[in-house]
Protein backbone atom coordinates (compact mmCIF):
# COMPACT_ATOMS: atom_id res chain seq x y z
CA UNK A 1 0.00 0.00 0.00
CA UNK A 2 1.00 3.33 -0.80
CA UNK A 3 2.57 5.63 1.73
CA UNK A 4 -0.25 8.32 2.67
CA UNK A 5 1.04 11.93 1.79
CA UNK A 6 2.17 14.52 4.29
CA UNK A 7 -1.09 16.46 5.53
CA UNK A 8 0.52 19.98 5.01
CA UNK A 9 -1.31 19.18 1.53
CA UNK A 10 -4.91 18.85 3.30
CA UNK A 11 -7.10 21.30 3.15
CA UNK A 12 -6.73 23.14 6.40
CA UNK A 13 -10.10 22.66 8.99
CA UNK A 14 -12.97 24.48 8.09
CA UNK A 15 -12.88 28.17 9.55
CA UNK A 16 -9.43 27.98 9.93
CA UNK A 17 -7.36 30.72 7.47
CA UNK A 18 -5.44 28.90 5.08
CA UNK A 19 -2.59 31.37 5.01
CA UNK A 20 0.73 31.96 7.76
CA UNK A 21 -0.68 33.97 10.42
CA UNK A 22 2.46 36.04 12.53
CA UNK A 23 2.17 36.68 15.91
CA UNK A 24 4.79 39.56 17.01
CA UNK A 25 5.21 40.24 20.55
CA UNK A 26 6.57 42.98 22.66
CA UNK A 27 6.42 44.79 25.78
CA UNK A 28 9.11 48.13 26.78
CA UNK A 29 10.48 49.13 23.42
CA UNK A 30 7.73 47.62 21.43
CA UNK A 31 6.64 50.64 19.59
CA UNK A 32 10.09 51.25 18.16
CA UNK A 33 10.78 47.71 17.02
CA UNK A 34 6.71 47.33 16.15
CA UNK A 35 7.49 50.46 13.27
CA UNK A 36 10.99 49.03 12.24
CA UNK A 37 9.77 45.82 11.47
CA UNK A 38 6.42 47.43 9.74
CA UNK A 39 8.46 49.11 7.83
CA UNK A 40 10.33 46.98 6.49
CA UNK A 41 7.61 44.07 5.62
CA UNK A 42 6.07 44.27 1.85
CA UNK A 43 2.22 44.99 2.06
CA UNK A 44 1.74 41.94 -0.01
CA UNK A 45 3.04 38.88 1.77
CA UNK A 46 -0.29 37.01 1.84
CA UNK A 47 0.11 36.72 6.12
CA UNK A 48 -1.84 38.04 8.50
CA UNK A 49 0.05 39.81 11.22
CA UNK A 50 -1.12 39.86 15.25
CA UNK A 51 0.49 42.43 17.56
CA UNK A 52 0.84 41.44 21.15
CA UNK A 53 2.17 44.36 23.59
CA UNK A 54 2.22 44.79 27.44
CA UNK A 55 -0.27 47.88 27.50
CA UNK A 56 -1.00 50.09 30.35
CA UNK A 57 -4.97 48.63 31.51
CA UNK A 58 -6.44 51.68 32.56
CA UNK A 59 -5.32 53.99 29.66
CA UNK A 60 -6.22 54.22 25.93
CA UNK A 61 -4.06 52.91 23.49
CA UNK A 62 -2.83 54.76 20.13
CA UNK A 63 -0.80 52.06 19.32
CA UNK A 64 -2.68 51.23 16.13
CA UNK A 65 -2.79 54.75 14.72
CA UNK A 66 0.50 55.40 14.97
CA UNK A 67 1.79 52.41 13.28
CA UNK A 68 -1.07 52.59 10.68
CA UNK A 69 1.89 55.15 9.64
CA UNK A 70 4.82 52.85 9.26
CA UNK A 71 2.68 50.42 6.74
CA UNK A 72 0.61 50.39 4.02
CA UNK A 73 -1.40 47.05 5.04
CA UNK A 74 -4.22 48.14 7.35
CA UNK A 75 -3.30 48.65 10.81
CA UNK A 76 -6.80 48.13 13.42
CA UNK A 77 -7.66 47.20 17.04
CA UNK A 78 -8.87 44.10 17.95
CA UNK A 79 -12.79 44.27 18.52
CA UNK A 80 -15.69 42.23 17.42
CA UNK A 81 -13.94 38.72 17.20
CA UNK A 82 -12.79 39.75 13.59
CA UNK A 83 -11.55 37.09 10.79
CA UNK A 84 -8.20 37.25 10.38
CA UNK A 85 -7.37 38.45 6.60
CA UNK A 86 -3.99 38.36 4.76
CA UNK A 87 -2.21 41.88 4.30
CA UNK A 88 -3.81 42.99 7.26
CA UNK A 89 -2.70 44.22 11.10
CA UNK A 90 -4.41 43.67 14.05
CA UNK A 91 -3.25 45.04 17.43
CA UNK A 92 -4.15 44.13 20.77
CA UNK A 93 -5.98 46.75 22.72
CA UNK A 94 -5.55 47.32 26.22
CA UNK A 95 -6.50 45.15 29.34
CA UNK A 96 -7.18 42.19 27.32
CA UNK A 97 -5.93 38.73 26.41
CA UNK A 98 -6.17 37.30 22.80
CA UNK A 99 -6.91 33.99 21.36
CA UNK A 100 -7.24 33.24 17.80
CA UNK A 101 -9.44 30.17 17.15
CA UNK A 102 -11.50 29.30 14.12
CA UNK A 103 -9.98 32.02 12.19
CA UNK A 104 -11.51 34.88 14.44
CA UNK A 105 -9.23 37.15 17.17
CA UNK A 106 -11.25 36.51 20.44
CA UNK A 107 -11.14 38.66 23.31
CA UNK A 108 -11.01 38.05 27.16
CA UNK A 109 -10.54 39.62 30.38
CA UNK A 110 -7.06 40.22 31.54
CA UNK A 111 -5.70 37.68 33.93
CA UNK A 112 -4.30 38.16 37.26
CA UNK A 113 -0.29 38.27 37.54
CA UNK A 114 1.11 36.86 35.99
CA UNK A 115 -0.10 38.60 32.96
CA UNK A 116 1.14 37.05 29.99
CA UNK A 117 -0.52 37.62 26.70
CA UNK A 118 1.77 36.66 24.47
CA UNK A 119 2.02 33.64 25.44
CA UNK A 120 -1.77 32.92 25.72
CA UNK A 121 -1.70 34.54 21.75
CA UNK A 122 1.36 32.51 20.95
CA UNK A 123 0.00 28.80 21.89
CA UNK A 124 -3.56 29.44 20.59
CA UNK A 125 -2.09 30.44 17.29
CA UNK A 126 0.30 26.91 17.86
CA UNK A 127 -2.89 25.09 17.97
CA UNK A 128 -4.65 26.61 15.23
CA UNK A 129 -1.83 27.37 12.72
CA UNK A 130 0.64 24.66 13.31
CA UNK A 131 3.39 24.71 10.79
CA UNK A 132 1.72 27.86 9.36
CA UNK A 133 2.57 29.59 12.34
CA UNK A 134 5.06 32.15 12.99
CA UNK A 135 6.00 33.59 16.07
CA UNK A 136 8.23 36.43 16.91
CA UNK A 137 9.36 38.26 20.22
CA UNK A 138 10.87 41.62 20.06
CA UNK A 139 12.12 44.45 22.63
CA UNK A 140 11.06 43.69 26.12
CA UNK A 141 11.45 42.87 29.84
CA UNK A 142 10.75 39.47 31.53
CA UNK A 143 10.04 36.27 29.87
CA UNK A 144 6.46 36.58 28.30
CA UNK A 145 6.76 35.09 24.99
CA UNK A 146 9.60 32.20 26.00
CA UNK A 147 6.73 29.24 26.50
CA UNK A 148 4.50 30.22 23.53
CA UNK A 149 7.67 30.36 21.13
CA UNK A 150 8.62 26.43 22.50
CA UNK A 151 4.73 25.49 21.37
CA UNK A 152 4.99 27.37 17.70
CA UNK A 153 8.22 25.42 17.32
CA UNK A 154 6.47 22.46 18.51
CA UNK A 155 4.04 22.45 16.14
CA UNK A 156 6.41 22.68 12.88
CA UNK A 157 6.32 26.83 12.64
CA UNK A 158 9.18 29.28 12.39
CA UNK A 159 10.36 31.75 15.56
CA UNK A 160 12.26 34.73 15.62
CA UNK A 161 13.79 36.74 18.30
CA UNK A 162 14.90 40.01 18.28
CA UNK A 163 18.88 40.66 18.31
CA UNK A 164 20.61 42.98 20.53
CA UNK A 165 19.12 46.01 18.83
CA UNK A 166 16.63 45.44 20.81
CA UNK A 167 15.91 48.52 23.64
CA UNK A 168 14.95 46.18 26.42
CA UNK A 169 16.46 42.70 25.28
CA UNK A 170 15.16 40.12 28.23
CA UNK A 171 12.19 38.87 26.81
CA UNK A 172 14.52 38.32 23.65
CA UNK A 173 17.29 36.79 25.23
CA UNK A 174 14.62 34.78 27.56
CA UNK A 175 13.65 33.09 23.88
CA UNK A 176 17.11 32.54 22.60
CA UNK A 177 18.31 30.89 25.70
CA UNK A 178 14.73 28.45 25.56
CA UNK A 179 16.67 27.13 22.18
CA UNK A 180 13.41 27.86 20.71
CA UNK A 181 14.14 30.61 18.42
CA UNK A 182 14.83 29.97 14.56
CA UNK A 183 16.26 33.29 13.88
CA UNK A 184 18.04 36.53 15.89
CA UNK A 185 18.10 39.31 13.91
CA UNK A 186 16.90 42.83 14.15
CA UNK A 187 13.56 43.97 13.04
CA UNK A 188 14.25 44.49 9.44
CA UNK A 189 16.06 41.32 9.05
CA UNK A 190 13.19 39.34 10.17
CA UNK A 191 10.80 41.55 7.89
CA UNK A 192 13.43 40.57 5.31
CA UNK A 193 13.32 36.70 6.34
CA UNK A 194 9.55 36.65 6.78
CA UNK A 195 9.27 37.99 3.41
CA UNK A 196 11.10 35.38 1.70
CA UNK A 197 9.23 32.45 4.20
CA UNK A 198 6.16 33.82 2.52
CA UNK A 199 7.54 32.74 -0.85
CA UNK A 200 8.80 29.67 -0.25
CA UNK A 201 6.37 27.16 -2.01
CA UNK A 202 5.68 24.77 0.99
CA UNK A 203 4.06 28.17 2.98
CA UNK A 204 3.09 30.71 0.29
CA UNK A 205 -0.21 31.81 0.55
CA UNK A 206 -2.93 31.13 -1.72
CA UNK A 207 -5.42 28.44 -3.45
CA UNK A 208 -4.59 24.75 -1.77
CA UNK A 209 -4.79 23.59 -5.65
CA UNK A 210 -2.64 26.55 -7.14
CA UNK A 211 0.47 25.98 -4.05
CA UNK A 212 0.42 22.18 -5.09
CA UNK A 213 1.21 22.55 -8.58
CA UNK A 214 3.55 24.99 -7.90
CA UNK A 215 6.00 22.86 -5.68
CA UNK A 216 4.86 19.41 -7.19
CA UNK A 217 3.45 16.59 -4.18
CA UNK A 218 4.13 17.32 -0.75
CA UNK A 219 6.86 14.40 0.43
CA UNK A 220 5.54 11.22 1.62
CA UNK A 221 7.71 8.82 3.70
CA UNK A 222 9.05 7.11 1.31
CA UNK A 223 10.55 9.79 -0.69
CA UNK A 224 11.92 10.99 2.86
CA UNK A 225 13.42 7.91 3.60
CA UNK A 226 17.06 8.68 2.32
CA UNK A 227 16.75 11.51 4.90
CA UNK A 228 15.58 8.89 7.46
CA UNK A 229 18.66 6.70 6.92
CA UNK A 230 21.45 9.39 6.66
CA UNK A 231 20.21 10.27 10.15
CA UNK A 232 20.27 7.24 11.44
CA UNK A 233 23.49 6.52 10.48
CA UNK A 234 24.49 10.45 11.74
CA UNK A 235 22.90 9.95 15.16
CA UNK A 236 22.04 6.54 15.59
CA UNK A 237 18.25 7.28 16.10
CA UNK A 238 15.66 5.21 13.81
CA UNK A 239 12.68 7.11 13.01
CA UNK A 240 11.35 5.08 10.60
CA UNK A 241 8.43 3.80 12.75
CA UNK A 242 8.21 7.48 13.98
CA UNK A 243 4.11 9.07 13.29
CA UNK A 244 4.70 10.00 9.01
CA UNK A 245 2.97 13.12 9.03
CA UNK A 246 5.38 14.74 12.25
CA UNK A 247 8.48 13.42 10.56
CA UNK A 248 7.21 14.84 7.07
CA UNK A 249 6.67 18.49 9.05
CA UNK A 250 9.59 18.74 10.49
CA UNK A 251 11.68 17.86 7.41
CA UNK A 252 9.84 20.31 5.56
CA UNK A 253 10.06 23.27 8.15
CA UNK A 254 14.05 22.32 8.25
CA UNK A 255 13.61 23.20 4.16
CA UNK A 256 12.12 26.73 4.70
CA UNK A 257 14.49 27.59 7.11
CA UNK A 258 17.34 26.77 4.91
CA UNK A 259 15.68 27.43 1.49
CA UNK A 260 15.46 24.25 0.05
CA UNK A 261 12.70 23.67 -2.43
CA UNK A 262 12.80 20.23 -2.72
CA UNK A 263 13.80 17.16 -1.01
CA UNK A 264 16.37 16.02 -3.30
CA UNK A 265 17.82 19.38 -2.64
CA UNK A 266 17.28 18.71 1.29
CA UNK A 267 19.20 15.70 1.01
CA UNK A 268 22.20 17.00 -0.74
CA UNK A 269 22.44 19.72 2.23
CA UNK A 270 21.97 17.20 5.08
CA UNK A 271 24.99 15.02 3.46
CA UNK A 272 26.90 18.27 3.07
CA UNK A 273 26.50 19.54 6.20
CA UNK A 274 27.44 17.13 9.05
CA UNK A 275 25.48 19.48 12.03
CA UNK A 276 21.98 19.67 9.70
CA UNK A 277 21.92 15.85 11.01
CA UNK A 278 22.14 17.15 14.86
CA UNK A 279 19.53 20.12 13.98
CA UNK A 280 16.85 17.79 11.94
CA UNK A 281 17.13 15.24 15.03
CA UNK A 282 16.63 18.20 17.64
CA UNK A 283 13.65 19.26 15.70
CA UNK A 284 12.37 16.15 15.74
CA UNK A 285 12.58 15.73 19.24
CA UNK A 286 11.42 18.87 20.48
CA UNK A 287 9.60 18.63 23.84
CA UNK A 288 6.89 20.59 24.70
CA UNK A 289 5.21 20.21 28.47
CA UNK A 290 2.96 22.46 30.69
CA UNK A 291 0.97 21.39 34.00
CA UNK A 292 -2.36 19.25 32.82
CA UNK A 293 -1.35 19.97 29.18
CA UNK A 294 -4.11 17.67 27.99
CA UNK A 295 -6.84 18.86 29.52
CA UNK A 296 -9.57 16.41 28.53
CA UNK A 297 -6.97 13.71 29.33
CA UNK A 298 -6.56 14.79 32.94
CA UNK A 299 -10.61 15.02 33.16
CA UNK A 300 -10.62 11.28 32.21
CA UNK A 301 -7.61 10.57 34.39
CA UNK A 302 -9.85 12.08 37.22
CA UNK A 303 -12.96 11.23 36.74
CA UNK A 304 -13.05 7.52 35.54
CA UNK A 305 -8.79 5.36 35.92
CA UNK A 306 -8.42 6.75 39.17
CA UNK A 307 -11.27 5.73 40.77
CA UNK A 308 -11.04 1.92 39.17
CA UNK A 309 -7.61 1.76 39.99
CA UNK A 310 -8.46 2.49 43.69
CA UNK A 311 -12.25 1.00 44.40
CA UNK A 312 -11.60 -2.05 46.68
CA UNK A 313 -7.75 -1.72 47.09
CA UNK A 314 -6.57 -2.66 50.27
CA UNK A 315 -3.40 -0.68 52.11
CA UNK A 316 -1.31 -3.46 51.54
CA UNK A 317 -1.80 -3.55 47.49
CA UNK A 318 0.73 -1.77 45.98
CA UNK A 319 0.18 0.91 43.18
CA UNK A 320 2.85 1.35 40.89
CA UNK A 321 2.95 4.54 38.10
CA UNK A 322 4.78 5.03 35.01
CA UNK A 323 5.14 8.03 33.06
CA UNK A 324 7.38 7.66 29.87
CA UNK A 325 9.01 10.47 28.30
CA UNK A 326 8.58 12.73 31.29
CA UNK A 327 10.61 15.80 29.61
CA UNK A 328 10.91 17.96 32.03
CA UNK A 329 8.84 16.46 34.90
CA UNK A 330 5.41 18.36 34.53
CA UNK A 331 3.72 15.91 32.90
CA UNK A 332 4.75 13.26 36.12
CA UNK A 333 3.71 15.72 38.50
CA UNK A 334 0.63 16.55 37.43
CA UNK A 335 0.06 13.01 37.32
CA UNK A 336 0.88 12.68 41.00
CA UNK A 337 -1.27 15.41 42.02
CA UNK A 338 -4.11 13.65 40.20
CA UNK A 339 -3.59 10.42 42.13
CA UNK A 340 -3.22 12.24 45.66
CA UNK A 341 -6.75 13.97 45.26
CA UNK A 342 -8.10 10.31 44.06
CA UNK A 343 -6.63 8.85 47.25
CA UNK A 344 -7.75 11.82 49.62
CA UNK A 345 -10.91 11.23 47.95
CA UNK A 346 -10.91 7.25 48.22
CA UNK A 347 -9.55 7.65 51.73
CA UNK A 348 -7.06 4.71 50.38
CA UNK A 349 -3.64 5.11 51.52
CA UNK A 350 -1.50 2.44 50.05
CA UNK A 351 1.47 1.41 52.06
CA UNK A 352 5.42 2.50 50.75
CA UNK A 353 7.53 -0.51 49.77
CA UNK A 354 10.81 -0.26 51.90
CA UNK A 355 12.43 -1.78 48.95
CA UNK A 356 11.66 -1.85 45.55
CA UNK A 357 10.33 -4.93 44.54
CA UNK A 358 12.19 -8.19 42.63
Amino acid sequence: MADTPAPVDDPPPEGKPSFPVVGVGASAGGLEAFTRLLRALPGDTGMAFVLVQHLAPSRDSALAGILSHATLMPVTEVADEPAVEPDHVYVIPPNRSMLIAQGHLTLFARRAAPHHPIDHFFRSLAEEQRHMAIGVVLSGTATDGTLGLEEIKAGGGITFAQDDTAQHDGMPRSAVASGAVDFVLPPEGIAEEIARIAAHPFVAPGPQDARAAARGPAPGKTEVAPVLRHLRAATGADFTQYKASTLVRRIIRRMVLLKKDGIGAYADHLRAHPGEAESLFQDILINVTSFFRDAEMFQVLKARVVPALLRNRSPDDPLRVWVPGCSTGEEAYSVAMVLLEGLEVSNVSPRPRSSPPT
